[in-house]
């Protein structure tokens, strides 16, 4: 009488060792992954837990609305606050729109030759180059050459220089995910160049695009070296003249003009100080600082939350 096999000894085919095999190393690789990120977020979370139990002790209403003081028990962060608020209002101002300008036009404008590649290649590559150079860079443009000083509109356009690369490639991505179907159907329906782009291409990436200018953003209002390249203080007591004024034209640039801090850099100096009352004053700008990034980002976040919301519909 014949007897059969149980399917535990039946031997395996080469092609089903091979799945099995590839099965296993992926499943090491995701057991791998997720460990590498319960180890960052660990890491994220002590260091966030150690910034709030140093420094939220120190947040009141006077560390906020005081300026910078020998004494630490008097020092704030107004300056540095209005200062960071300030720059960082040039910078959207200056990097968002000529960012998504230039990823437009080297996505859907610019001939593909030789030169369109050489420049492609160079953006790409300005997003990685460190941040000291864009402030060596401004130092020698926009102080010495334009005689724009050390001011807050320099400052701007400083960190405006190093968020460009990452807005201009993610305008680019966001634009090249969009199907070429809503080209073609854009082009059916009779509409020009100009009026596919702004019309239907640029509303559907614009969401994705948001997020480039998030990240690039958020880098930029940490940033410390190239702002003390071309000049910050880092002693300051005195806010820059109101963009509001009770009389005609009622508006006024002066402030661009304006000596400032930010945040990064008065926490650069606190720290660097032995008295251990000045490590909680960093602490605590630290918090305001993180506390102004995540509203930043909030705002973009919603928007293009509504800006998807009303594709959808």
């Amino acid at each position: 009488m014949a007897t059969s096999l149980s399917p535990s000894s039946t031997p395996l085919s080469p092609i089903q060792l091979s799945v099995l095999q590839r099965k296993r190393s992926s499943n090491l690789f995701a057991v791998a992954g997720i460990f590498s990120i319960a180890i960052a977020l660990m890491t994220l979370i002590a260091l966030v837990l150690q910034l709030f139990i140093q420094g939220f002790p120190k947040l009141n209403w006077q560390f906020l609305t005081s300026f910078a003081d020998p004494e630490a028990s008097l020092a704030g962060v107004l300056a540095a606050l209005v200062g960071s608020c300030l720059v960082m209002l040039v910078t959207a101002a200056t990097a968002v729109p000529v960012g998504i300008g230039a990823g437009l036009y080297l996505e859907e404008y610019i001939a593909r030759n030789k030169f369109s590649a050489l420049i492609e290649i160079n953006v790409t590559n300005l997003a990685g180059v460190p941040s000291i150079v864009y402030g060596l860079l401004a130092l020698g443009l926009f102080k010495y050459y334009f005689n724009l000083g050390e001011s807050i509109l320099t400052a701007g356009l400083t960190l405006a220089l190093l968020v460009l690369p990452v807005v201009i490639v993610a305008t680019r991505e966001a634009i090249r995910a969009i199907p070429s179907s809503l080209r073609e159907a854009a082009y059916a329906m009779g509409a020009s160049k100009s009026q596919m782009v702004f019309d239907h291409l640029l509303p559907y990436a614009f969401g994705n695009i948001l997020t480039g200018v998030i990240i690039g953003l958020s880098r930029a209002i940490g940033e410390t070296a190239p702002l003390v390249t071309i000049g910050a203080l880092t002693f300051i007591a005195f806010l820059p003249d109101s963009p509001i004024q009770s009389g005609f034209p009622f508006i006024s640039f002066e402030w661009l003009k304006a000596p400032f801090t930010v945040l990064p850099i008065q926490m650069f100096n606190w720290v660097s100080r032995p008295e251990p009352e000045f490590q909680v004053n960093a602490a605590a700008a630290g918090i305001v600082l993180l506390s102004l990034t995540l509203m930043m980002n909030s705002i973009a976040i919603y928007l293009r939350y509504r800006i998807q919301k009303n594709l959808k519909w």
